[in-house]
């Protein structure tokens, strides 16, 4: 099955510890929280139901403007966004698009893969963190 660029990995806890851990992470790696898109507060102000789901946008202007200098149109992709969901089971998931993904889409070529590698390490690191999988340094002895 083609993912489409898509990462979807396990929580090691509820919808609310890995939100708390995400923002938590994203906060401290200096990047900033645009916007949070609670798509479940949404259903049920429609009168309709839907397991946690909600979309987390973030990013850094230094890390995403140089793609979008080359294309525009990345700015469709950029900034990042996290979903971060419960699946039919209970269980939470965390799902991203993936930066090769992103800049493949827009054929930005091997110019760009110092960015890439750089934004896929800080995603990548973010998402571990929220989804309780990177063990920190300081606990660690």
């Amino acid at each position: 099955m083609n993912d489409h660029g898509l990462i979807t990995i396990d929580s090691n806890g509820t919808t609310a510890e890995t939100t708390a851990r995400l923002v938590h992470a994203i906060e401290k790696t200096g990047m900033t929280i645009l916007a949070r898109v609670d798509h479940a507060a949404a259903a049920h102000a429609a009168n309709m139901s839907l397991r946690p789901t909600e979309v987390f946008i973030f990013g850094n202007p230094r890390a995403g403007t140089p793609l979008m200098q080359l294309d525009q149109r990345v700015g469709i992709d950029l900034p990042i966004k996290v979903l971060v969901w419960e699946d039919e089971l209970g269980k939470t998931k965390v799902t991203y698009n993936t930066i090769s993904w992103i800049a493949s889409r827009h054929e930005l070529g091997p110019s760009t893969d110092a960015s890439v590698k750089a934004m896929t390490g800080a995603i990548e690191k973010v998402v571990a963190e929220a989804a309780g999988r990177l063990v920190q340094a300081d606990a660690v002895s």
